[in-house]
């Protein structure tokens, strides 16, 4: 805590009342790479439980031919593509010198959401072997709860992206 502490105008790092828009955008960054690491994530569960529904029997036949597993695959892919295209897109504002606030918190937010919703599906379609450390799904599963905590829990992206709409933002 700061208190009476004089910073020189010329030390400031940008114009007074403007330290909340500069440390959004340091963070802004690092939270576009967290997005990307929750969409290898999502798309490491999805693409092994589709492997383990395949291949797994169960009910008479293989476990990918019960139409609620199919349902659960899709809306897997979908998600991992919706974050996959925000991920992108807060990628593509970086690149112009854009703000960063928002892209990257809806990006992180998103991805890192459906990183844990992908990974708890992927343990459900895994069966008992899914939460055991052999498969490493569960693992999967901890690093996503990991990344919906870090660079700024989720809820408070949804504040960031929530200021932004009601222009109290900085």
């Amino acid at each position: 805590m700061f208190e009476g502490a004089e910073v020189p105008v010329e030390n400031r790092l940008g114009a007074e009342g403007e330290g909340y828009k500069i440390a959004l955008s340091a963070l802004g960054e690092g939270r576009i790479s967290i997005a990307a690491g929750c969409v290898g994530i999502a798309r490491a569960g999805l693409e092994a439980a589709a492997r383990s529904v395949s291949q797994r029997r169960a009910f008479g036949g293989v476990l990918s031919e019960q139409q609620g597993v199919r349902f659960m695959l899709a809306e897997m892919a979908r998600d991992v593509e919706a974050a996959r295209a925000l991920t992108r897109q807060a990628a593509a504002a970086k690149d112009r010198g854009d703000a960063l606030a928002v892209p990257s918190s809806l990006a992180k937010w998103t991805a890192s959401d459906t990183a844990m919703r992908v990974a708890t599906d992927a343990v459900q379609l895994f069966g008992s072997s899914g939460y055991s450390r052999e498969t490493g799904i569960e693992r999967l599963m901890r690093d996503a709860k990991g990344a919906q905590i870090y660079e700024g829990t989720n809820q408070i992206h949804r504040m960031i992206v929530a200021d932004e709409l009601l222009g109290r933002s900085g």
